[in-house]
């Protein structure tokens, strides 16, 4: 059993912002899979469903980025689910837009979410799909709660789709594999 994790804010006034391409991103996957997130648990809005033969349970804390552990270590305790199979899906301001890069592990790197969740579960050995937002030009808050510039939207919805399928390979096929398909995407290769 995995838990797949998208980061972002609730509410309508951060739907489709930078900071919510964990959101977006768990929403396709939900979609893909035929799994729909219309529950309420574990302080966020959470889902099941399968991945080849395995089950998985989706998960979008509606804690805040800030707050997000409380949600993941809910979720984790509650299943006992080991973190490596925890899969979280964020985004990263030192990735240029359309970048992906998955790793088994790593520090937060000045994500609050990531650091939020690292402090509940104990430890930061949990695989990741970070997504790439760009960096600011000046002000950080601003830019992570900012919405894509049009320009920008089929790029991010390219990404979007390799993030999902890179989360699909990495339950069924392990983090190493999906590392050697993903690891370096960028959405500009991709035809339109």
């Amino acid at each position: 059993m995995y838990l797949i994790v998208g980061l972002g804010n609730p509410g309508p006034d951060y739907m489709h912002t930078r900071h919510n391409v964990g959101f977006d991103c768990l929403d396709m996957l939900a979609s893909d899979i035929g799994a729909s997130l219309d529950r309420t648990r574990f302080r966020g809005y959470f889902g099941e469903g399968r991945i080849g033969t395995e089950k998985v349970l989706l998960l979008k804390p509606s804690t805040y980025m800030n707050l997000s552990g409380e949600s993941v270590g809910e979720a984790a305790a509650f299943y006992k689910i080991p973190p490596e199979n925890i899969i979280l899906i964020y985004d990263d301001i030192s990735l240029e837009v359309g970048r992906l890069r998955i790793r088994k592990k790593g520090s937060p790197g000045g994500h609050n979410g990531i650091k939020s969740v690292t402090a509940h579960l104990g430890t930061d050995v949990f695989p990741r799909v970070k997504i790439g937002i760009g960096g600011p030009q000046r002000d950080l808050v601003r830019h992570v709660l900012g919405k894509f510039q049009q320009e920008e939207r089929d790029i991010v919805d390219r990404t979007l789709s390799a993030a999902k399928d890179a989360v699909i390979a990495m339950v069924r096929n392990g983090v190493d594999s999906a590392i050697s398909e993903y690891n370096g995407f960028r959405a500009e290769q991709v035809s339109t």
